[in-house]
């Protein structure tokens, strides 16, 4: 138990380094715009798809597991269930499911910058604490 305490505390130091050296919104907005990178690099439009969903589903995972994990302040919850219907949308749109039209493979790069612009605008409509990022980075470095 001592040894996962430690653990927990080096990776959560780890963290709050990376935190120092970019805002927490910044790492989450150079995770979309990596996705949207590796979108434009490739050519193939079902490995296009791919990256995306697998990014957007990605983030759905970290999401639920930062809810699930207890330490969530009551008033970041609204904040991250509205992050996290917004991710839902973009995956909905790139699958074309609950009412959307999938995204046609000829506009898969420009959805990918869609997603990043949209994303890079959610900390200014979402209000998440600190605490509720630094969690959510620490959940996707682990899972990345």
């Amino acid at each position: 138990m001592k040894t996962r305490i430690a653990l927990g505390v080096i990776v959560m130091m780890f963290a709050l380094v990376q935190a120092g050296f970019a805002g927490p919104s910044d790492v989450l907005n150079k995770y979309f715009n990596d996705t949207a990178c590796k979108v434009k690099a490739t050519s193939d439009p079902a490995q296009k798809r791919e990256i995306l969903s697998t990014s957007l589903q990605t983030m759905t995972t970290v999401l639920d597991r930062v809810e699930a994990s207890g330490l969530l302040p009551q008033s970041d919850r609204a904040g991250i269930e509205h992050f996290k219907s917004t991710v839902q949308e973009k995956r909905d749109e790139l699958t074309g499911s609950n009412g959307y039209q999938r995204v046609a493979d000829a506009q898969l790069n420009d959805f990918s910058e869609y997603v990043v612009q949209d994303m890079e605008q959610a900390p200014h409509t979402v209000t998440i604490s600190l605490v509720a990022l630094l969690l959510i980075i620490l959940i996707l470095v682990l899972i990345i």
